[in-house]
């Protein structure tokens, strides 16, 4: 359990880093660039670290089912989206909605038991849990809005 934790955080963090990277080329080079050059990079480095480590097996495709396919599809929409919503919100507020919402999604995968997961019981705890994350967003973006607000008015009265 430490491991998966220590990974989870890790994985949090290396995103935190990659979306403020993503942000920084799309300011240089445009959407569609930066999605070809941050998965096109990843195929790489994935693909010769893969070899390194899997040898042959990385080739080993028989238990991939068809639909499997499609997650670098909808990895195009993760890089666009997250770049986009970067660029129009900034990195704390999007990054803070991208997980509220794949924590929404993840609950909702895992109560229905979508695409074979093991179905996992709904309960009010959960339920809980989304909505405070969501309050929390809603607080820190409205506290942001207060801030700005009474900058402004300082600002105006030193005028």
């Amino acid at each position: 359990m430490i491991a998966g934790l220590i990974l989870a955080l890790l994985a949090g963090s290396l995103v935190g880093i990659q979306n403020v990277f993503n942000s920084k080329v799309n300011e240089g080079v445009g959407i569609w660039t930066t999605t070809v050059i941050v998965l096109a990079m990843g195929f790489f480095a994935s693909f010769s670290i893969g070899l390194a480590v899997e040898g042959r097996q990385l080739f080993d495709w028989s238990n991939m089912k068809t639909w499997y396919w499609f997650s670098g599809i909808i990895g195009v929409g993760v890089v666009l989206s997250v770049v986009q919503g970067v660029k129009r919100l900034g990195p704390t507020f999007a990054i803070s909605i991208v997980m509220a919402s794949q924590i929404g999604i993840a609950l909702l995968f895992d109560s229905l038991g979508l695409l074979g997961l093991d179905k996992v019981l709904f309960t009010g705890k959960q339920a809980i849990g989304v909505l405070v994350i969501v309050g929390g967003i809603i607080i820190f973006k409205t506290g942001d809005r207060r801030r700005d607000n009474r900058n402004t008015v300082r600002s105006r009265r030193a005028a």
